[in-house]
C-alpha cells in the first residue's frame, strides 16, 4: 500500500527540564504511523539550526513552542500531505526548501526535526522494521554495533550548581556486551552515592541524571569518580576510563578571550596545559568542547599534540553540520564529532555528518541533549549506524535511562 503522508501533528509536551517540547505525529496512507519527541540543549552552540520558541512571555516565561506546533500543523502538514516519505532524503530536503532559510529559523529545527523522525519510524513500522534497521539501510553501512556508553555521573557547568568548571564528568566502561557496559555504570553509579554521603555531600542529581554536589575544583570531581570505581571493584584505566565536556564555551570571556575557570583565568595555551595535568593524573581518554567553539586554533593545536593518544570531541565546534565538519576534518581540528540531531534537524543531515566523520577516521558519538524525552530515536541511531559510542546521561532520570534499556533490548531482541 501507500506511504505517502496523509497526516502531520504536532502537539506541545514537556521535556525532562519541564520546559516545553514537540511531539510529532506522522501518518501515512497504509496505515502506517511514526511517532517522535523533539529534544533540546542548555549549552548550545551559536551555529546550531534553530529552535523555534515562542518568546510569549505570559505562556512558559517564553519558551512554548505553538508556534512551531502550528507550522507542522498547517504550512507542513498542507505541502507534505501526498509526499512519499518512501525516500528520506528527498523529505528532509524538501521540508529544507519549504523552511528557506540557511538555519531553520523560518519553520523551526525543531517542527522540521520532529516531522523527519516521525516520517522515518512510520516508514520503518510499514516495512516491519525495527528503526536501527532503517537506520542502517540509510546509513548504508555493512553491519550494527553497540556503542560504549559515556555515562555522566557528575553534573557541572549549565547541568548544576555545582560550581565545577568542566560540564560532564563521564565513565566508560570497557567495551563488552551492552548489558555488562551498563552494569558497570550502575554499580559505579551507586558506589559514588556512597561515597558523596559519606563525606556529607548532596546526592541531588543535575539535568543528565549525575550527582551534583558543591565541589571546589575540577580535579575533587576526578578523585571522587577513582574512588568509587575502585570501591565499586574495578581498576580504572582498565576496567573504565574517564571523559570530560569541559564546554569551554560557559566559561570563555569573548571580550578579553580568556577562560575564566573558579581556579583562575587561563589563556588558551594555559588551558592546554591544564588538560595536560588532568590527563597524567586520571585515566582520560576523551574531551569535549576543550575550548570555545570560536577557538579554532586551541583545538588544532590539541588535535597536533595529542591527537594520537586522546580523542578530542567537537560539538559546538560542528554542531553535527556536515559543511563546518568538513573545515575541522582539512584544518585538522579534532579527531572526533559529537552527533545531536537537533543541531542540525534533520535525519538525513545527521546521517550525512556521520558518513562523512566515518570517511575521515572521525570517531562519532550519537549523543542526547540536557533537556530529553523518553523518545529513543538515539539509541537506535547508535545501534544501526555503528557509530561506536553513545552519549546518553547517567543512571537516573527515566529519560536517561530509557536509551539504556532500548539499547538492552535491541540486545536481547526483546
Amino acid at each position: 500500500m501507500s506511504t505517502k503522508i496523509t497526516e502531520l501533528k504536532a502537539v506541545e509536551i514537556l521535556d525532562s527540564r519541564g520546559n516545553p517540547t514537540l511531539k510529532v505525529k506522522a501518518l501515512l496512507a497504509n496505515g502506517s504511523f511514526g511517532f517522535a519527541s523533539v529534544p533540546s540543549g542548555a549549552s548550545t552552540g551559536v551555529f546550531e539550526a534553530v529552535e523555534l520558541r515562542d518568546g510569549d512571555e505570559s505562556r512558559y516565561g517564553g519558551k512554548g513552542v505553538t508556534k512551531a506546533v502550528e507550522h507542522v500543523n498547517s504550512i507542513l502538514n498542507d505541502e507534505l500531505r501526498g509526499f512519499d516519505a518512501e525516500n528520506q532524503e528527498a523529505l528532509d530536503t524538501k521540508m529544507i526548501e519549504i523552511d528557506g532559510t540557511e538555519n531553520k529559523g523560518r519553520l523551526g529545527a525543531n517542527a522540521i526535526l520532529g516531522v523527519s523522525l516521525a516520517a522515518a519510524k512510520a516508514i520503518a513500522w510499514s516495512h516491519n522494521m525495527q528503526l536501527y534497521e532503517y537506520i542502517k539501510k540509510l546509513t548504508g553501512n555493512d553491519s550494527f554495533s553497540f556503542p560504549r556508553p559515556m555515562m555522566n555521573i557528575i553534573n557541572g557547568g549549565k547541568h548544576a550548581d555545582s560550581g565545577l568548571d568542566i560540564q560532564e564528568f563521564m565513565i566508560m566502561p570497557k567495551k563488552q556486551e551492552m548489558s555488562e557496559m551498563v552494569r558497570i555504570g550502575a554499580e559505579v553509579f551507586h558506589t559514588l552515592k556512597k561515597v558523596l554521603q559519606e563525606k556529607g555531600e548532596s546526592t541531588g542529581v543535575g539535568d543528565e541524571g549525575g550527582f551534583a554536589p558543591k565541589l571546589s575544583e575540577n580535579k575533587e570531581a576526578l578523585e571522587l569518580i577513582m574512588t568509587a570505581i575502585e570501591k565499586a571493584g574495578y581498576t580504572p584505566g582498565e576496567d573504565i576510563t574517564i571523559a570530560l565536556d569541559s564546554a569551554a564555551a560557559s566559561f570563555y570571556n569573548k571580550n578579553e578571550n580568556i577562560y575564566e575557570m573558579s581556579s583562575g583565568k587561563r589563556s588558551t595555551e594555559e588551558l592546554l596545559d591544564y588538560y595536560s595535568e588532568l590527563t597524567e593524573s586520571f585515566p582520560i581518554i576523551s574531551i569535549e568542547d576543550p575550548f570555545d567553539e570560536n577557538d579554532w586554533d586551541g583545538f588544532i593545536m590539541m588535535t597536533e599534540k595529542y591527537g594520537d593518544t586522546l580523542q578530542i570531541v567537537g560539538d559546538d565546534l560542528f554542531v553535527t553540520n556536515p559543511k563546518i565538519l568538513k573545515r575541522g576534518i582539512e584544518e585538522k581540528a579534532a579527531n572526533a564529532v559529537l552527533i545531536k540531531l537537533n543541531q542540525i534537524g534533520t535525519l538525513t543531515e545527521t546521517i550525512q555528518t556521520i558518513n562523512l566523520a566515518k570517511e575521515a577516521d572521525f570517531k562519532t558519538i550519537i549523543s542526547h541533549r540536557s533537556g530529553e524525552t523518553c523518545d529513543t530515536t538515539i539509541a537506535d541511531l547508535a545501534y544501526g549506524s555503528a557509530a561506536g559510542q553513545i552519549k546518553t546521561g547517567s543512571l537516573s532520570r527515566s529519560e536517561r535511562i530509557s536509551k539504556y534499556n532500548r539499547l538492552l533490548e535491541i540486545q536481547y531482541r526483546f
